[in-house]
């Protein structure tokens, strides 16, 4: 297996079980934990630029008005994912949550279809289309949107899509994004200690090591998929991510004991489907676009070696 492989997996092992880490704090309000994620993961942010000797980059990524209105509406994305996420762990929601991840790469699809104009497969419509209606049947089993899965896949997704236009690399976004919500995290958590309701230092210390470790909780995974996505084919990523979910899905039906019903059954059923016609569309056309490649390559190195030949016959 190789380094980029075994990085991602590292990742996607980190997110799918991230319950059992917020669980342990779910005696603090979410928004609170959430503040302490925010400035724990700044803390972490800058001793890494610390080491690497790069702040300066962010610095001068950070002159750039572009880059930072953007950071400015992707920081604010995060957090509000980061803080449905944790919500919906603490109050027995951990299926929901999952379903917002699983369904993630099929926002991405649409987006880029409706924003940036690109053009699905008809395969690939066939997924999107069982997505859909496997939300509808949740919807209808429900009795209401499952809004915690559509909150979590619509606000990542369009995350991915501004990130993906940002000028920004990923450390140097990532840092700006915290750099523009730590003053609110700050103020939040200033207020909150000063009405007598502080998260750190008011229970066991335990609690306050897991508090302020959310940041390398936070920052670690996201730099070791950075790293992976430089190393290994795209098509690889896109399959590996459903790890996360899938271990998230896990935890919630069989050590959380979530219930869910017949009708959940049946559209998380509609909706894995449309998730592996996705999938397997996706490896598929990875090889497609492989094997054209490799036949276009033969064929010029053959004319190459044609007109060197005509050449030295003339």
């Amino acid at each position: 297996m190789s380094k980029g492989m075994v990085t991602a997996l590292t990742a996607y092992l980190i997110w799918g079980l991230g319950p059992l880490y917020w669980k342990q704090l779910d005696d603090v309000a979410a928004f609170d934990v959430i503040t302490f994620r925010i400035a724990a993961t700044f803390t972490v942010l800058l001793l890494v630029h610390l080491v690497m000797r790069s702040g300066h980059r962010t610095v001068a990524v950070a002159g750039d008005h572009r880059a930072m209105s953007l950071a400015v509406l992707t920081g604010l994305l995060l957090g509000v994912n980061w803080l449905v996420y944790v919500w919906a762990v603490y109050n027995q929601r951990i299926l929901e949550a999952s379903l917002g991840y699983f369904i993630n790469p099929l926002v991405n699809v649409v987006l880029g279809v409706m924003v940036l104009g690109e053009r699905l497969r008809p395969v690939q419509w066939v997924a999107v289309g069982m997505a859909t209606v496997g939300v509808g049947v949740l919807t209808v089993d429900v009795g209401t949107l499952p809004w915690v899965s559509l909150v979590l896949a619509g606000t990542f997704g369009v995350y991915g899509l501004i990130r993906k236009t940002s000028p920004a690399g990923p450390l140097d976004g990532l840092t700006l994004e915290m750099a523009v919500l730590l003053p609110l995290a700050l103020v939040a958590i200033a207020v909150r200690a000063g009405g007598g309701h502080g998260a750190i230092g008011v229970t066991v210390p335990t609690r306050d090591i897991l508090m302020l470790g959310a940041g390398v909780f936070t920052a670690v995974p996201l730099l070791l998929f950075v790293s992976a996505a430089r190393q290994i084919d795209l098509s690889v990523i896109g399959i590996l991510q459903y790890i996360a979910p899938t271990l998230q899905f896990l935890l919630g039906v069989f050590l959380y004991d979530e219930s869910w019903s017949g009708g959940q059954i049946v559209g998380y059923v509609i909706i894995w489907a449309g998730l592996v016609v996705f999938a397997v569309d996706g490896v598929a056309a990875g090889r497609r676009t492989v094997t054209s490649i490799a036949v276009e390559r033969r064929s010029a190195a053959y004319q190459v070696e044609g007109v060197v030949v005509d050449d030295l016959s003339g």
